[in-house]
């Protein structure tokens, strides 16, 4: 079996399980992809009808990549491929993210949950529209609530498994009140335009599942093999669901890393990784601490950093690949020279034949991007940032809200948005009176202007039952004078015409569906898109994103920028509640990115908020041996000692007036 001679004995313990709960422990770079591909191939050899097997990721490219790894195994193995033809899906594994196979079954049981089938998908954005007007209805002022707050408590509640009803019950001080007013709004505002957001995929699927046991069982009969990657980052909700999925067969792999657990400030609750052991009594559980990503002296490092948290699964990561570069230590006097460090580094590195695109600068927060951005433009290094989603441009969401609005007529965020672009003559005035339903008291040319609207409508969702999700696209850019706008345009109007036809050129990737299944889901995949998904990886340029959006992501070179005590650790969340052990596990990932050599940076002294204040370094330096560590440059001012640091400080600074603002450890100018 030429996929189980590639794994380590670890690796090839866990491939062969088949039947009963299985743990896998899986450390940074060690191998979990492939391992759990090569399970799912082994599934099949062993007997497993394909299209029962269930693998659930977190993000589409995780998905994406996991989906083709599986099918590049199957291809190779020539008794696996009679069972998979080309085109049929339903003979393939299903991999999905949770939000995606909630979309999948709840389009499926629509009428059990008296939704239309082509029910919208609302964004963070169509939400916080949603949540302005709710607020805007029980009088509660924006400038003293921000919406997106609202929104977030909204959502960490609905993932905790908590409803509208149970949550006004206990709400006894005046945000909760006034949270919960807002609430019964946003809920019904969501009901009249046949919409559900981000969270409610998750919550109406488990809801259907415990109304509807027939359904359950439904599902349950057809993934009775079920693979979990990341369970360390699923919510109470997720967990539910995976259970209700798993509760018939116990078929069930999880696999995780409570090190790499850095998602509990919106909602991720590691215990489920802890709790899997109580839930199934029986299960196997699988050490995966080989890695195959980083050298000796990044993993040194790693393991010397991650011991001091105490809530974890015991294990080491270890490596065949002995010896590697010192670890890169830069103090810049303040950000802009540390940025220009960076840059300097990575134009060096890019010189002597470094790929752009194999170096990530990391930050913990995403205000710090601004003036690294400003060192590379200046030093001429290629460099994209992630987190400009292509999907939230505007010539993109003009054309999937034209969508949107064709197939669901009540999605009044959507027809809010195209009913004047381009300009139709139907402004402000005519919005209201369509949402307060008073059409017939507008004049006669303006009911005959939105008549004419929606017979373009009509014709955008009748093309969309027949064509081509890549047709589809130029159909709604050609008809609804979109593309004769942008053509009129000045530069900037024709760069984002082009950003349109590549929209239809991304859309070819779902032209093998069925018409009727393939727009659903594209938009779901638009919908639930994430950071990772703006990452184009064959563009020439260095990534610079926060630590959160590179979990998962690996590079030749990595700078971790901004290690101060109070930025990272990050110390202003203002939450009692919070984990404190979270942020050396950020660390962790951000130290675990690395393949050959990182960079570990700080500012003696940063503007926050318009004020300058004098830094220590992070503490997270001081717990990686000296040894390890390669000061760089001007890098030599800093001693691997806080009480000599805080002496340099204060020798430098206090001569200079400044005053102590903590009691100790920061001093502002």
């Amino acid at each position: 079996m030429f996929y189980l001679d590639e794994l380590n004995d670890p690796q090839r313990e866990a491939a062969k399980h088949k039947d009963g709960p299985l743990l896998v422990i899986a450390g940074a770079g060690a191998g979990k992809t492939r391992t759990v591909a090569c399970r799912v191939l082994h599934l099949i050899k062993s007997g497993v009808v394909p299209n029962q097997i269930l693998a659930i990721t977190f993000t589409n490219k995780a998905a994406r990549e996991m989906k083709e790894r599986i099918l590049s195994l199957l291809a190779k193995d020539s008794k696996a491929e009679g069972g998979l033809k080309q085109g049929q899906n339903r003979a393939e594994p299903f991999v999905s993210t949770f939000h995606a196979l909630c979309v999948h079954i709840l389009r499926n049981e629509h009428h059990a949950l008296g939704l239309p089938k082509f029910f919208s998908i609302f964004d963070r954005d169509d939400s916080i529209s949603k949540i302005k007007s709710a607020m805007k209805r029980v009088d509660v002022d924006p400038k003293r609530f921000e919406p997106g707050k609202i929104l977030s408590t909204i959502s960490r509640q609905k993932g905790n498994g908590v409803g509208l009803e149970e949550y006004r019950a206990s709400a006894r001080d005046y945000y909760p009140k006034t949270v919960s007013a807002v609430w019964a709004e946003y809920a019904k505002l969501l009901k009249k335009e046949n919409a559900l957001d981000f969270d409610d995929l998750l919550v109406q699927t488990v809801t259907l599942f415990k109304q509807r046991p027939e359904i359950l069982a439904k599902y349950q009969d057809r993934f009775r093999y079920i693979s979990v990657d990341e369970y360390q980052d699923t919510n109470v909700i997720q967990y539910e669901l995976v259970k209700l999925f798993a509760e018939k067969y116990k078929n069930v792999c999880v696999v995780g890393d409570m090190d790499q657990s850095i998602y509990g400030w919106r909602g991720a609750d590691y215990t489920n990784l802890l709790r899997f052991e109580k839930d199934y009594p029986n299960a196997k559980t699988v050490l995966l601490e080989e890695n195959y990503r980083s050298t000796e002296t990044i993993l040194t490092a790693a393991n010397r950093i991650i011991a001091k948290n105490t809530r974890r699964f015991d294990k080491k990561l270890f490596t065949k690949k002995k010896g590697g570069a010192k670890i890169g230590l830069y103090a810049g006097m303040e950000e802009g020279d540390e940025a220009r460090f960076i840059a300097r580094r990575a134009q060096e590195m890019i010189a002597e034949g470094t790929k752009p695109e194999q170096l990530a600068v990391l930050y913990r927060a995403n205000f710090q991007s601004r003036v690294l951005e400003e060192a590379f433009l200046r030093a001429g290094v290629p460099y994209q940032v992630l987190g400009t989603r292509f999907f939230e441009r505007k010539e993109i969401k003009d054309i999937v809200s034209y969508i949107k609005a064709a197939l669901n007529p009540t999605d009044f965020e959507a027809l809010k948005r195209v009913i004047n672009t381009p300009p139709r003559g139907l402004g402000q005035v005519t919005l209201t009176k369509l949402a307060a339903g008073a059409e017939e008291t507008l004049p006669a040319t303006t009911r005959e202007k939105i008549a004419k609207f929606r017979r373009l409508l009509s014709e955008i969702a009748n093309f969309a039952q027949s064509h081509k999700p890549s047709e589809l696209i130029k159909f709604v850019l050609e008809k609804t004078g979109l593309e004769e706008g942008l053509k009129k345009g000045g530069e900037d109007s024709l760069e984002r015409l082009e950003n349109a036809r590549e929209f239809a050129s991304l859309a070819v990737r779902y032209d093998h569906l069925p018409p009727a299944e393939a727009v659903p889901i594209m938009l779901a995949e638009i919908a639930l898109s994430s950071e990772q998904d703006s990452l184009n990886e064959n563009k020439n340029g260095a990534k610079l994103m926060t630590v959160h959006a590179a979990k998962g992501l690996e590079f030749d070179v990595v700078f971790v920028t901004g290690l101060e005590e109070g930025l990272f650790p990050h110390r202003g969340f203002g939450e009692t509640d919070r984990d404190e052990e979270e942020e050396r596990r950020l660390f962790y990932v951000a130290v675990t990115r690395a393949r050959q050599k990182l960079y570990l940076t700080y500012a003696q002294s940063r503007l926050v908020f318009g004020s300058r204040q004098v830094n220590l370094p992070s503490e997270f330096i001081f717990d990686i041996d000296e040894e390890l560590l390669d000061a760089d440059t001007d890098a030599d001012k800093t001693q691997i000692n806080a009480d000599q640091v805080q002496k340099k400080f204060k020798a430098k600074w206090w001569d200079e007036g400044a005053e102590e603002s903590d009691g100790y450890e920061r001093f502002i100018l």
